[in-house]
């Protein structure tokens, strides 16, 4: 496989502008979704690099400029607590060597490791541009960020404010909704007593971070709930704190939560805070970004908010407060990098403006210049974009996009603002923070080819044709390319957005390295070879659909690529006849006739996104079509050309799935030349012979009944029986192994007995005939009993609609499988 990619690379054919030929008609292009640096490849990355190699490959052997564009990301906070790490083992920090001699580290770490993920790419097989490789903090897209930043805020779409963020406590930044994880974490539900502050009486809220009460500023009820109306606009006392607040109505608070009365924080949760902001209630922020109470909680500053937690319950509860408790299971974030719980804070922030971008993105969508495959995931889409909020844009962190804001003070002590992509000059200083590494990659498609400047890459590939990546980021990276692309260059970023399932384990869990439950795709390489992985990962799999890895099926696809080889083998024993091959059996026909269906049916798949279908059917036509059958009848009647011309064909149509067994294979079949270049085969309808695939059908019909009774009549090889048959009587004895003589009246005597077997007549001795009807009475009574019971419990509406899913499913599927068996006996 090494020796092979070098000589692909060698070739420059991955390159559209060294493509031979004359040329090429309309340019194709894929930018490939850029990796982190700190990755590894994973099986993940396996499935959205195979697809995207199969597209690349087949537009570039249908004539077309075809151009597949790779990046790496700079993965701002994974980078980070990498070299964090390292500095740690060797006894410094970042805030030692500070921020210059820290950036310089970093780098040096990227030189280092930061091509680690492209070289293991190749081991997949996967042929992208190498030459116009790209980095998210390269020059070129240093300047499309800055320039892309300056544009928005002078249009008025970024400014700086306040709102509720994700906070790492440990990465002392704020961090995108992307990397917190959302786990389901055990807790309790606290019930705590708020008296009013009237006296007359008490208002119960639940809750299940008591320690966040300290900075309560109000208690929301639902305008609707009857319980609760005599209250509103009345006051509580906030317990442990001695401050009277206000009891308010408003429609987003659930009733059925708890008692129906929540408790308000606008500085430590989302929805708490836009109840502040309609409400005019103020913001007391009680945990600090070290994640420690801060002054404002009083009695409780300085612990963390899991020690304040402990302290407010007992205290609550020393003063009769609690009214009860309960175990409750919750969705908890944490962060992805750190595994610390993530501290909903509200801070200053620098924020995009995502309202009308979001109205336009979806009118893209809406119009059909951008498809979504599954389709259903469009309604998610738009639920998204409906309920789109203000993006915080800005990182407490040192490597990244450093925002091109700078800071001076006037005459007057007052501090400017100013946005350049230039520095400013003497006085003025830059902004610390860095921007959200989905910025720079939500200019992927346009900023990689040339934008801002008018480089030529630009209006030739731009938009691409298609984006393939995984369902889990079609909101956090797809709905920004589409925003941005639209809002900067008027046009979408693509035409089609594939979206891929999650590769789960054998049990269907999702992979991640704290359950250990990972598979290393190189390790399958090895074991079994990158055209058994590429094909395993793509057959049987839907779009957007999640899916179980299992190593067996890898096993698999190395035995199919095993028998192509050996096919190819058989062939290339016999010398190649010169001319053009031309058919002289019915194998001969039928193999030509089912190689074009293939080739139609195949160009269809890939055009239509079905790789699963496309896989199976290649599958079927190698395995059971070429080798099963036509190589079989080739043996009685064999024509070498036929066995050429079918041979190349297929290797043409496999390369884009199976690109390594066939380029090897190629090379030896026509001595030189490479299939990446090769044209794709066309469908010839001219070529496809009805009467020969039905004739054929119906012999192999009769070859699997022959075989069958062979088998369960125990007949031996010396017995010959009679046949009436149409086409080859030779054919259908070399198929099935037994012994025939033609003939046009069968001998029916009392040693002899008739029976019709797929779509022909036979006669052979009566014991065998008898034994084999015995078998077909047991196992049709068997079928019989089987489908009764299959029957009766899909008919349960019990089990159909309490059973999982999957399970009804496949009684369904077995059903069918044995109504179909039981039609064939």
């Amino acid at each position: 496989e090494g020796r092979i990619y070098r000589l692909w690379e060698k070739s420059g054919f991955f390159n559209p502008d060294k493509l031979p030929g004359k040329k090429r008609r309309r340019p194709f292009s894929i930018s490939m979704p850029p990796s982190n640096i700190t990755g590894e490849l994973h099986l993940g990355h396996a499935l959205g690099f195979t697809i995207q190699d199969i597209l690349t490959r087949y537009h570039r052997m249908k004539g077309q400029a075809a151009l597949w564009l790779p990046g790496t990301d700079h993965a701002a906070i994974a980078t980070q607590v990498v070299v964090e790490q390292a500095l740690q083992q060797e006894g410094t920090s970042r805030q030692k060597l500070g921020r210059e001699k820290f950036l310089k580290r970093v780098w040096q770490w990227k030189k280092q490791y930061g091509s680690r993920i492209n070289e293991q790419t190749r081991r997949l097989g996967a042929l992208p541009d190498w030459s116009r490789e790209r980095f998210t903090m390269d020059e070129g897209m240093t300047l499309a960020v800055q320039t892309a930043f300056k544009k928005l805020y002078d249009q008025k779409l970024i400014y700086r404010g306040e709102r509720i963020i994700n906070w790492c406590p440990v990465c002392q930044t704020a961090i995108s909704d992307l990397e917190v994880d959302h786990q389901e974490t055990p807790g309790s539900l606290w019930y705590i007593a708020y008296p009013l502050a009237d006296g007359s009486g008490k208002i119960s809220v639940a809750t299940t971070r008591p320690e966040t009460m300290l900075g309560d500023t109000a208690v929301a009820v639902n305008p609707t709930d009857p319980r609760y109306k005599k209250l509103i606009g009345k006051n509580a006392k906030l317990p442990l704190m001695n401050r009277e607040i206000p009891i308010i109505a408003d429609p987003r608070v659930d009733k059925d939560f708890g008692t129906g009365a929540v408790k308000v924080t606008p500085a430590h949760d989302p929805l708490d805070f836009d109840l502040g902001q309609t409400h005019h209630l103020p913001s007391i922020q009680v945990i600090g970004q070290d994640g420690k109470i801060t002054p404002a909680g009083h009695d409780f500053e300085g612990l963390t908010s899991v020690e304040a937690r402990a302290r407010v319950v007992e205290q609550l509860r020393a003063g009769g407060m609690i009214e009860r408790e309960e175990d409750y299971v919750h969705a908890v974030g944490y962060c992805s990098r750190s595994n610390t719980v993530i501290e909903p804070l509200l801070s200053l922030q620098w924020f995009l403006k995502t309202k009308d971008m979001a109205k336009k993105a979806m009118a893209t969508v809406r119009s059909g210049k951008i498809r979504i495959v599954p389709k259903r995931f469009a309604k998610i889409y738009f639920h998204w974009m409906e309920n789109i909020r203000d993006w915080n844009i800005s990182r407490q962190i040192w490597w990244g996009h450093r925002l091109p804001v700078y800071y001076k003070k006037d005459g007057r002590g007052k501090v400017v603002t100013k946005v350049s992509v230039k520095h400013p000059g003497r006085g003025w200083v830059q902004d610390e923070d860095t921007l959200d590494t989905w910025f720079s990659s939500g200019l992927w498609t346009f900023s990689t080819l040339g934008w801002p400047g008018r480089a030529k890459d630009l209006p030739r590939f731009h938009p691409t044709n298609v984006l393939v990546t995984g369902w889990d980021i079609l909101f956090f990276w797809v709905a920004r390319m589409i925003m941005f692309s639209e809002h900067f260059l008027g046009q979408p970023p693509f035409r089609t957005v594939y979206l891929h399932g999650i590769v789960l384990d054998a049990e269907g869990k999702k992979m991640s390295r704290s359950k250990a439950n990972g598979v290393d795709p190189l390790i399958m390489v090895d074991r079994y070879g990158a055209d058994a992985l590429r094909m395993s990962l793509i057959v049987g799999n839907a779009p957007g659909q999640d899916f179980r890895f299992q190593e067996q099926k890898v096993a698999a696809y190395r035995n199919f690529a095993n028998k192509l080889w050996n096919i190819s083998r058989y062939i290339l024993q016999h010398p190649r006849p010169i001319g053009s091959a031309k058919a002289a059996t019915l194998a001969d026909w039928w193999i030509i006739s089912r190689l074009q269906q293939t080739t139609k049916a195949l160009t269809k798949d890939i055009d239509t996104f079905d790789f699963s279908s496309a896989g199976q059917t290649l599958y079927a036509f190698v395995w059971h079509d070429f080798a099963d059958w036509y190589l079989e009848a080739s043996k009685l009647e064999k024509n070498v050309g036929v066995l050429y011309q079918v041979l190349e064909t297929t290797l043409t149509l496999l390369h884009p799935f199976m690109p390594f067994v066939t380029e090897e294979l190629w090379r030896q079949l026509t001595a030189g030349g490479s299939l990446l270049v090769h044209p794709w085969p066309k469908y010839a309808a001219g070529h496809v012979s009805k009467v020969a695939e039905k004739t054929f059908a119906d012999l192999q019909k009769s070859v699997v009944a022959l075989r069958n009774f062979r088998a369960h009549s125990a007949l031996p090889g010396g017995v010959t029986g009679e046949c009436v048959a149409r086409g080859s009587v030779a054919l259908l004895q070399a198929l099935s192994g037994v012994s025939l003589r033609a003939t046009d009246r069968l001998e029916v005597t009392s040693k002899f007995h008739e029976i019709f077997l797929g779509h022909t007549r036979f006669s052979f001795p009566i014991e065998y005939v008898d034994r084999y009807e015995s078998w077909r009475t047991r196992e049709r009574q068997w079928l019989e009993t089987y489908i009764a019971k299959l029957e009766q419990r899909l008919g349960n509406e019990q089990f159909v609609e309490h059973a999982p899913a999957a399970v009804v499913a496949e009684e369904r599927e077995k059903m069918a499988e044995a109504k179909q068996r039981l039609l064939e006996l």
